[in-house]
């Protein structure tokens, strides 16, 4: 896997690739991806050379392969799943006379290619000179539409541009399935995906003019894929057509002279369709009805249609920043392919990795609920809703692991795509148990936001119910600790199967009220769930009674029951190069010492920050802080939030720019697996609820702003309850304005007020004043890099159950 670090020329609407890096084509291929939530392609090149990973991708389209255990254990998953490399549709290769167009041979003259964050397009330029001396200026446009779930589509255009004579050039637009190019491991690296050799069996190939179907079925998961293309084409001259379709190949050629100067276009529509149930015939009429309207439409009104619908999202929800252009730009990459990740996703999951590679094999964790989520909530709040339709639409099969557990309600797989839990590590896997109170908590906000009394009757109401029951029959009352919830695992996975993790509990503690609350908003749903008074009751007691360990002696909670007791780990000792610990060190040294691979109790003061004062998250990010080694990517955004809440402005500022340029600088070295889709929704979460203070609890929207000494401007937008908000934050002051809909009361520093369409300029106070906080040596914050410097790194892990 090639895992250089990409440069960018810094822009504030596009990220352009300016000569070819090959030393970070896997990166490139990943930042470059476009995707609707249904369909994902990576940016690789149109000819198909050269490559790292390929890979086209359907939301929820997978194979299954045998989990193995050295030594099996009741509950354990049987069935692994892992995202299939669709039928490729990218392909369009160039002959010139009788030489391909690759990139690795001929002459490069120039070379760029640019996403362009406002069209919603990946736009791409090369002059190359052929090894047989002939020149020629390719441009493409690549875009997968925002509007239309099934369509993507490809503009290329072949220019003549030196004066030797005519040129007879030849094109072959492929669908090509079991794609073998590229790599598709990273030699043993377990953040990779697994390996499967040849997932699609060919059922149906059909082609005609210029438009050709093929049609996959999987062999164990039995799903089915339709790809299908067709094509217009502009020519100057004389030229021939062909086309076939047989098995896992499907092409039509094109063979045109070109006169000096001139130029032939081709225009490639492209449609996908997947179903478990649908036969080979009804998925192939479909690709063939959506082609059939995208065509007709024509390529200038997909533009048209995708530069209208991201005109209103940036309207909506951009983030403005001023006095840092390489952060402005990352901040708005992040949010593009968070936007990407899930608009379309209608009913599927969001994967880790969005659909822009193989990492985490696809599957879906709880970064969807506590991460991506509440970023779109507030830009683009029915994403949200189709995100947690899909969780109830698997919901069976959480109440079915619950019973396998012996638990009541619903237990809610750690990882999975189709919704069985397909971890294999039951420490981090199974028992981290707080994946079902983080859907609850998107639940909840996603409800307070925009009010959707339908979703609340028809899903929220039932998921919240459900995963109530699971706190209720997980946990158990002590006559001297309140309620326990005893042997599971936080975030931190370096503190793995422990008692009363408090971020756990705190969750389990809103879960349990905000059921009890839909319980009395939703009777006919509680009737039909046999929700009785008695059972209300009992979780009131339990959130009443929550035990959360607090460690008098020291003045901080403790992440775990006696947490803060267990043995110092030696950072000042440890190499720089054994970060990952886990790759490192036994886990049985890591469980027991006071070493922290990722944001949990900090995580805590953010999402559960009604549940501590101001003098209490002081002390415990402090804490915290010179124990945790960011061993994820997980991590610099939550801490971010917190530092900035807390009076360390600086460091939020380094955390934040540490989120948003995970990958554009390619800051875990393996960005080319696929884009850290947490991470890059984190650029937005610090901006928005680190410096500008957003906070939801309890249904109340409140903001806290500050700003750190770089940034003298920050201006953002938030979509609420039906109305667009706009907060523009400078260091003395806030201006909050509603550009529509009713007043809005909010609270600003604590102080309650009602916003309108004027202007409310509101003073900010001083932050607290705090001591400065350390990191453990080896794991400060990435700061980036001045003029003749270097930035200190250190390789993370975050892509398996143990990685994570």
């Amino acid at each position: 896997m090639t895992e250089g670090r990409a440069t960018f020329p810094i822009e504030p609407w596009c990220l352009t690739e300016v000569g070819l890096d090959r030393d970070s084509l896997g990166v490139h291929e990943s930042v470059f991806a476009l995707a609707n939530g249904h369909i994902g392609m990576r940016g690789s090149f149109d000819e198909g050379e050269p490559v790292v990973v390929p890979g086209t991708y359907l939301n929820g389209f997978f194979e299954e392969r045998p989990l193995p255990y050295a030594e099996a254990g009741y509950g354990f998953p049987e069935q692994g799943q892992t995202v299939v490399n669709v039928t490729d549709g990218k392909l369009i290769r160039l002959l010139v006379k009788d030489s391909p167009l690759d990139l690795n041979y001929g002459e490069i003259i120039d070379h760029r290619r640019t996403l362009d964050l406002r069209a919603g397009v990946l736009r791409r330029m090369t002059e190359w000179r052929s090894p047989g001396g002939r020149t020629v200026r390719v441009t493409s446009t690549r875009l997968v539409s925002l509007v239309r779930r099934s369509i993507a589509a490809i503009e290329y255009r072949v220019e003549l541009i030196d004066d030797l004579g005519d040129l007879y050039v030849a094109l072959q637009s492929d669908l090509l399935a079991n794609e073998t190019a590229g790599e598709t491991t990273a030699g043993g690296d377990p953040r990779s995906a697994a390996a499967l050799a040849r997932p699609l069996d060919c059922e149906l190939a059909v082609g005609r003019g210029r438009r050709a179907v093929l049609v996959h079925r999987t062999l164990r998961s039995r799903l089915r894929v339709a790809a299908g293309m067709d094509h217009v084409v502009e020519i100057p001259d004389s030229s021939t057509e062909d086309i076939e379709a047989n098995g896992d190949l499907a092409r039509y050629t094109l063979a045109a002279r070109i006169p000096p100067r001139g130029s032939l276009t081709l225009t490639k529509f492209l449609a996908y369709g997947w179903s478990s149930r649908r036969s080979a015939p009804a998925v192939r009429d479909q690709v063939e009805g959506a082609l059939a309207t995208a065509k007709l439409g024509g390529f200038e009104r997909l533009l048209r249609e995708q530069r209208d619908l991201l005109d209103q999202h940036w309207d909506e929800a951009d983030v403005e920043i001023d006095g840092d252009d390489e952060l402005q730009q990352a901040v708005r990459v992040g949010m593009f392919h968070v936007l990407q990740a899930g608009l379309r996703g209608e009913r599927q999951a969001i994967p880790a990795k969005g659909l822009t590679g193989p990492g985490y094999d696809g599957h879906t964790f709880w970064d969807t609920e506590t991460y991506v989520l509440p970023v779109l909530t507030y830009t683009a709040p029915h994403a949200v809703r189709d995100a947690l339709r899909w969780r109830h639409s698997i919901l069976d099969k959480a109440r079915e692991r619950a019973r396998v557990l012996g638990m009541r309600g619903a237990a809610f797989p750690w990882r999975t795509i189709r919704g069985e839990e397909t971890s294999g590590y039951w420490p981090a896997g199974t028992a981290a148990f707080h994946i079902n109170a983080d859907i609850a908590d998107a639940v909840v906000r996603y409800y307070n936001a925009t009010l959707d009394e339908d979703f609340d009757r028809d899903f929220g109401a039932e998921l919240l119910i459900e995963t109530a029951r699971l706190w209720a029959s997980l946990g158990h009352f002590d006559p001297e600790h309140g309620f326990r919830i005893d042997g599971v695992t936080g975030p931190d996975e370096y503190t793995a199967v422990v008692d009363n993790n408090v971020f756990t509990n705190l969750m389990a503690q809103r879960n349990l009220r905000e059921a009890a609350e839909a319980v009395t908003r939703q009777p006919d749903v509680a009737g039909r769930l046999d929700v009785t008074r008695d059972e209300v009751d009992e979780w009131l007691r339990a959130a009443a009674l929550m035990a959360v360990p607090y460690d008098t002696q020291r003045g901080v909670h403790m992440q775990s029951d006696g947490f803060t007791h267990h043995e110092e780990w030696d950072f000042a000792n440890t190499p720089t190069e054994d970060y990952p610990l886990l790759l490192h060190y036994p886990y049985f040294d890591i469980y027991r010492k006071q070493v922290v691979k990722q944001a949990d109790l900090v995580m805590a003061l953010h999402l559960r920050g009604d549940a501590f004062t101001l003098e209490e998250k002081i002390a415990n990010f402090a804490y915290y802080e010179a124990r945790t080694t960011r061993d994820s990517s997980l991590s610099a955004s939550q801490q971010g939030v917190v530092a900035a809440e807390t009076g360390h402005l600086q460091l939020a500022y380094d955390y934040w720019a540490e989120a948003a340029l995970t990958d554009l600088q390619n800051l875990h070295h393996n960005s080319g697996h696929g884009l850290h889709i947490a991470s890059l929704a984190g650029g937005w979460t610090v901006a928005v609820a680190g410096f500008g203070g957003l906070r939801d609890h309890n249904g109340e929207l409140t903001f806290g702003p500050r700003l750190p000494e770089r940034i003298t401007r920050m201006r953002f937008r938030v979509v609420y309850r039906g109305r667009r908000l706009t907060v523009t934050v400078t260091h003395d002051s806030a201006t909050y304005r509603l550009e529509d809909g009713e007043p809005l009361d909010i609270r600003h520093h604590g102080r309650q007020v009602t916003v309108d369409h004027s202007d409310l300029v509101l003073d900010i106070p001083p932050a607290p004043q705090v001591d400065p906080v350390r990191q453990p040596v080896g794991c400060e914050p990435r700061r980036r890099a001045r003029a003749g410097t270097t930035p200190k790194e250190h390789v993370t892990a975050d892509d398996s159950d143990a990685l994570r």
